[in-house]
């Protein structure tokens, strides 16, 4: 008996120590409740939000018109005489909006104002811009036409183009005109978030050497004989002026359908300062650059032309080199 009895309890020590470590043992359940998958969808989400925002403004340059999204000032002009059925949008301040702007001519001002209106704007019509002398309008057009809309830039502003059209008097008016909403375009949200950071930037910057994500003609200089090294100059004049002269160390990409392709040989640690020949198209460079990642400026009134007045690198005087 006694030996029964210390069989049943080994067993029973054996029965216990058995339970105790299947109790102890971790569940499997957890591990399948638990998986990898979504630390990766995670980064897939991002990968996919990124090419969101590159591919439109890759986009913007790949199908770019004919026309560099840009309108003679005295067709615009024709145009709002023959009351067309397009929006005309004046981005200069209110201040400047209310002593004249063209008839129907919507007011957005310059900055912020541009991202809080974007589902405002109609995709069903055509919609031509203009500030003071076509840069920031540059930039805000580029804006824009990534986001869905139809939209051109006034050549040489109201300041330079407008203002100087012969018969500006008769489609100029004071009263102020409030927009419709209609409808608007598509935009992912993503893109709706890179041009809020576009803008939160330009705010950012206001005061400082780059505010408007501009540079001045005279302090581009000093960057330059400094031998600055932080910074690289872009020209997007043609591949013929470049060759008759451009500022020391520019590189060139022709302003134009494609230009995106040679985007990849700018520099992704240096301040890019564009240039062209009034600024105008620097401007949708600029922007397109700075929604891809580059930090990238344009300079005030570009080379220079005799419309600029005495403004631009040439017009001041300062030398271009041939390499």
């Amino acid at each position: 008996m006694k030996r029964l009895k210390s069989k049943f309890s080994v067993i029973s020590l054996a029965l216990i120590m058995s339970l105790s470590l299947a109790a102890c043992a971790p569940s499997q359940e957890p591990a399948q409740e638990a998986p990898q998958a979504p630390v990766e969808s995670t980064e897939t989400e991002q990968v996919e939000e990124a090419d969101v925002v590159k591919d439109a403004a890759n986009a913007y340059f790949a199908n770019m018109p004919e026309n560099i999204y840009k309108i003679d000032e005295k067709e615009l002009v024709e145009k709002v005489k023959a009351e067309e059925d397009i929006l005309v949008v004046d981005i200069r301040s209110n201040e400047d909006y209310n002593k004249g702007h063209l008839k129907n001519a919507v007011n957005i001002p310059w900055g912020p104002a541009i991202a809080e209106n974007l589902e405002n704007l109609p995709v069903d019509k055509d919609i031509y811009l203009y500030c003071y002398t076509g840069q920031t309008a540059g930039q805000a057009t580029a804006l824009l036409n990534m986001a869905g809309y139809n939209v051109r830039s006034i050549n040489l502003g109201w300041k330079l183009g407008l203002s100087n059209v012969e018969g500006i008097e008769e489609v100029t008016q004071t009263e102020a005109v409030e927009l419709v909403k209609s409808t608007p375009a598509d935009i992912a949200p993503e893109l709706k978030d890179a041009i809020k950071v576009y803008f939160d930037e330009l705010v950012a910057a206001k005061g400082t050497t780059y505010e408007n994500h501009k540079i001045s003609e005279d302090d581009a200089k000093a960057l330059l004989d400094a031998k600055d090294e932080t910074i690289q100059f872009l020209s997007v004049r043609k591949a013929e002026d470049y060759a008759k002269g451009h500022i020391e160390g520019a590189i060139n990409i022709p302003f134009g359908k494609g230009m995106q392709e040679s985007f990849g040989t700018l520099p992704t640690d240096k301040k890019i300062i564009v240039y062209c020949y009034t600024g105008q198209t620097a401007g949708q460079a600029v922007a397109g650059l700075r929604i891809l990642g580059y930090d990238a400026v344009s300079m005030n009134f570009g080379a220079g032309t005799p419309a600029t007045g005495e403004g631009g690198w040439i017009n001041k005087g300062y030398p271009l080199v041939q390499e």
